[in-house]
C-alpha cells in the first residue's frame, strides 16, 4: 500500500512508524526512508535510516513529514505486547501524534483490523469500526480506502464480513 504510493508519488523521503522491518525495507528501494520504532532494527540498507522513538510521543516537529506510515501499528500501542507502556488510550494518542507530524499536503498511510464493533483481543490488537478510525483522522482528509477479507480485496467496508483489515490513504490540507 504505501511502496506503491510512494513510488507513485515519488516523495524526497518517507517516514514509517512502528511497522514490520521487512516491509520498510522494501519501501526504501523506492524512496529514502526513516523507521521510527521503540526496538532496534537489526538490518543496515543504504537508504534506511533508524530512529529510537515512541509512536505516542514522536521526535519530530509539527507538521514536518510530507509522507508516512504506520502499518499494522496502532491497534497494538498501549497493550504492552511489544515492550510499550500500558495505555488504553495507546491508540488514541497515536493517532494523534501521526496527524501533529503530518506536514500540510502530507500523506498519511495506515491499516488497522477492522470488524463490525470497537474489540480488544487479548494479547494481541484492537479492532475498529472504519467510523472509529476516521474519527481519529478527522483533521485529515480520506483519499483512499480498502478492505481485506480473508484473501480478497474490496473496495467497500461490509459490516456482515466481520473481522478484516482495513487500508486508509489521507492527506493533511
Amino acid at each position: 500500500f504505501p511502496t506503491r504510493r510512494s513510488s507513485d508519488l515519488k516523495p524526497l523521503s518517507h517516514v514509517d512508524i512502528g511497522s514490520q522491518a521487512q516491509m520498510v525495507g522494501i519501501i526504501s528501494q523506492f524512496v529514502p526512508t526513516t523507521m521510527v520504532d521503540i526496538r532496534p532494527l537489526t538490518v543496515t540498507l543504504p537508504e534506511l535510516k533508524f530512529v529510537k522513538g515512541d509512536i505516542t510521543n514522536l521526535p519530530f516537529k509539527d507538521e514536518s513529514i510530507d509522507s508516512l506510515s504506520s502499518i499494522c501499528v496502532i491497534e497494538h500501542i498501549g497493550l504492552g505486547r511489544y515492550g510499550d507502556t500500558l495505555d488504553p488510550q495507546g491508540t488514541e494518542k497515536s493517532a494523534k501524534e501521526l496527524v501533529r507530524v503530518l506536514a500540510k499536503n502530507g500523506r498519511l498511510y495506515i491499516t488497522v483490523p477492522i470488524d463490525n464493533a470497537n474489540k480488544t483481543y487479548f494479547n494481541a490488537h484492537r479492532a475498529f469500526t472504519p467510523s472509529y478510525i476516521f474519527s481519529l483522522f478527522k483533521e485529515l482528509t480520506l483519499t483512499e480506502e480498502k478492505y481485506i477479507y480473508g484473501n480478497n480485496l474490496e473496495y467497500n467496508y461490509d459490516p456482515q464480513k466481520g473481522f478484516g483489515t482495513g487500508l486508509y490513504a489521507f492527506i493533511k490540507k
